[in-house]
């Protein structure tokens, strides 16, 4: 349950890595949240985040119940589940880091733990609410292809889960909200690279609606491209993540005319380009 809407709401962060940080820096500069608590089991780390945001620093995430109304979970993802669990039971809203759970099993548990309790709980699936991709859900209409590519080079920090669940991840949720239809077939390849699981990867969904969709992701790659390309009849859609940029390519004029003297060919197109309203998806 949230709080009434007269009063600010009482946040916590459990894991603060990379994007732990990120989460309390984002409800730190909200206006009606309180960044009221950090947990970490690295205890210094928990302080150094905590006093860099003035909040109060734990070693043990159950010790937020009571104290907030909401936390994200920023912890690596075999442990979600039992941290999620204790604080949907203890009350807490929840928003999760992608992806929710290891496996399909415990996810399903904790959204049937969530309807019990009557607590939300959301998975920080952030690239959705990115401006560009919201402008994209109102004009993709009938797509015929996706193209979708996420390459980037290699991190130096423990990769445990694969590119699929690390970066893939965020394209095959865009594709699924684009896409009107349940998936068919899919077909997918990987390989490992610069880790013990798989660093490079491709993905192929055929949809019921006809749709068929590409994915590739990339952590082994040094030049960093972010796009999704759509094909539909009447348009041919680019958007580049990198620059917030969407490009729609539409044929306005075909004519040909062949007789015995001369062969005459003329084709017009225009691109039009869409303002994205750049914001930071995660508020």
């Amino acid at each position: 349950m949230m709080p009434p809407s007269d009063r600010r709401v009482r946040a916590g962060v459990v894991g603060v890595g990379h994007m732990g940080q990120y989460h309390a820096r984002v409800y730190a500069e909200l206006w009606d949240v309180d960044l009221v608590g950090i947990a970490d089991i690295n205890g210094d780390r928990a302080r150094e985040v905590a006093a860099h945001y003035d909040t109060v620093a734990f070693a043990d995430h159950r010790d937020l119940i009571g104290r907030v109304d909401v936390a994200s979970i920023a912890v690596p993802t075999e442990q979600h589940f039992h941290v999620a669990r204790d604080l949907l039971e203890g009350g807490v809203n929840v928003l999760i880091e992608k992806p929710i759970t290891p496996t399909l099993e415990e996810a399903r548990e904790l959204f049937a733990l969530a309807r019990r309790t009557g607590c939300l709980l959301h998975v920080g699936h952030v690239e959705r609410f990115n401006g560009a991709v919201q402008e994209l859900r109102k004009i993709v209409e009938c797509p015929l292809l996706i193209e979708s590519r996420r390459l980037g080079p290699f991190v130096s920090r423990v990769q445990k889960d694969t590119v699929v669940m690390d970066l893939m991840i965020h394209d095959l949720d865009i594709v699924l909200a684009l896409v009107d239809a349940r998936p068919r077939r899919l077909t997918a390849f990987g390989a490992a690279v610069h880790s013990d699981v798989a660093d490079v990867a491709n993905v192929q969904i055929w949809f019921d609606s006809g749709t068929i969709a590409t994915i590739t992701a990339s952590r082994a790659t040094e030049e960093k491209i972010r796009t999704l390309a759509i094909t539909q009849p009447d348009a041919y859609i680019v958007l580049d993540y990198l620059v917030q940029d969407i490009q729609i390519h539409r044929r306005a004029a075909q004519e040909s005319q062949p007789n015995r003297e001369s062969i005459r060919y003329r084709q017009a197109s225009f691109v039009e380009h869409l303002f994205v309203h750049k914001d930071n998806p995660l508020k």
